[in-house]
């Protein structure tokens, strides 16, 4: 088991869906991959480059897109567009690779209304073009997806046939122990872990659905429940790596983390409540376990200044009774309430930190969708990256955990960065998120697959009251 996680195909999810539709070899799938776009060919050129690697921007750039596909990318002065190319003029604009919300719960939202009744194709696609609104090309959701409906959406979302929409990844469903179980939770549909042999069973089920991120929960809930026995998530593990799967836990006690370090677990899907010596001294004897920190929950508890006023993007996408709700909720508040909060996010932030600067692979994953109706889809995105620079981590770490290291959680190769060979997903935007990550806000266009999402039409159908969040 020890080298299976090492194994994670390095074939992108878009690659794989052509392999699932076609039947072809993985050598003649690449050879599609790279013709499948002759055109139309764009030229995008003079806006500032974030290409998402992390490596200095670069000012005046270009790039080349070839149907979905961009394939080149340098400075303006440098490029040299084929005959007949379309030319588009960005100049003072910033470029970025679009986001990438690896943690999210899609589809149980619907206004003011939370629970399965909203699970729908109608509803996960209208969650998912919510996302390509605020600039997300993927989101996996996380486990609380139940029946066949998801992995249809999947396949139709990964193969493009929604252009205004992000991809939809889904884990299927999670599998936690019977405690964690609740008609009011979106845990209803889990499978309940009881036994290895039960444990080894689900892992099987969901690959048989070609599911390759398992979610499970192995967390207290504060002292309140027995969380799922190490045994049994040992088995988990062990069985999703065999069948070259990663699994990822909520899991925020520090020793049931540890124990989790220890069995070899591959993403952590929140952040840890504490973070001690002995915990970053497994971080380094596990350098492929990554986190993803998913902070609007306990930061919500705190402010939430983009809703004094609205946010622009927030009220036209947002009902007026969604948004009012928030404001009362938080206007409530106990000076106690709002006390422990800020006592719990400093040490949150602490411990990020700290992780930060053992080297863990830190991701971005919002929770978005969860269970307090106040997680406005696709705008958590953009609020987790302020969270994440409010913990202490720098605008350009954040753009990488947003981009390429979300991606690379999710085996998402084509996606996370503005480079040769990748899916032309990029947000356009008029000021620079390395000044200011609010910045990430200032959308001026977004293109999925080389295609310009129609922003307008989206949000004429949400203001004129169409499905909501």
């Amino acid at each position: 088991m020890g080298n299976a996680r090492h194994t994670w195909p390095a074939l992108s999810m878009a690659l794989w869906c052509v392999l699932l539709a076609t039947g072809c070899s993985p050598r003649s799938a690449d050879e599609a991959m790279r013709t499948e776009g002759t055109g139309p060919l764009t030229l995008f050129e003079g806006a500032r480059l974030l290409t998402g690697d992390g490596a200095t921007a670069i000012e005046d750039g270009a790039f080349l897109v070839d149907g979905p596909r961009i394939t080149w990318v340098g400075r303006r002065e440098e490029a040299e567009a084929p005959a007949g190319a379309a030319h588009i003029d960005l100049t003072g604009k910033t470029v970025v690779p679009a986001f990438v919300d690896a943690h999210s719960h899609i589809g149980y939202m619907n206004d003011l209304a939370l629970g399965p009744q909203n699970y729908t194709r109608e509803n996960i696609l209208d969650h998912m073009q919510r996302f390509a609104y605020f600039g997300v090309a993927a989101s996996q959701a996380m486990g609380s997806d139940f029946d066949d409906l998801p992995y249809a959406i999947r396949d139709e979302t990964l193969a493009g046939q929604h252009p205004d929409a992000a991809r939809f990844l889904t884990a299927g469903q999670g599998l936690a122990s019977l405690a964690e179980i609740s008609a009011s939770n979106m845990r209803h549909a889990a499978h309940v872990v009881t036994t290895e042999e039960g444990a080894r069973a689900a892992v099987r089920e969901l690959a048989s659905k070609n599911v390759t991120l398992v979610k499970t929960w192995v967390d207290s809930r504060g002292g309140s429940i027995e969380p799922l026995a190490p045994n049994l998530y040992r088995a988990i593990i062990d069985e999703a790596h065999a069948l070259n799967m990663r699994v990822a836990a909520h899991a925020t006690g520090l020793e049931e983390a540890k124990g989790l370090l220890r069995a070899g677990l591959d993403v952590f899907a929140h952040m840890i409540s504490d973070v001690d010596d002995e915990l970053v001294t497994l971080f380094e004897a596990h350098p492929d376990t990554t986190v993803l920190l998913a902070l609007g929950g306990l930061r919500r508890q705190i402010d939430a200044p983009w809703l004094d006023p609205p946010h622009p993007l927030v009220a036209e996408t947002v009902s007026a009774a969604q948004i009012s709700r928030l404001m009362t909720r938080l206007a409530s508040t106990a000076p106690e309430a709002l006390e422990r909060g800020r006592q719990s996010w400093d040490r949150i932030a602490s411990g990020i930190r700290r992780l930060r600067d053992a080297g863990v692979t830190i991701g971005v994953g919002t929770d978005g969708g969860g269970q307090t109706g106040d997680q406005f889809v696709g705008w958590t995105l953009h609020t987790e990256l302020e969270n994440m620079v409010a913990a202490g981590m720098t605008p350009a770490e954040v753009l990488v955990a947003a981009t390429k290291n979300s991606a690379g959680i999710l085996g998402l190769d084509e996606l996370g960065q503005i480079a040769p060979g990748k899916s032309a997903d990029f947000v356009v935007l008029d000021a620079n998120p390395l000044d200011d990550i609010t910045n990430t806000r200032r959308i001026d266009r977004v293109y999925l697959r080389g295609h310009e999402v129609d922003r307008a039409s989206l949000r004429g159908r949400w203001s004129a009251g169409g499905t909501s969040n």
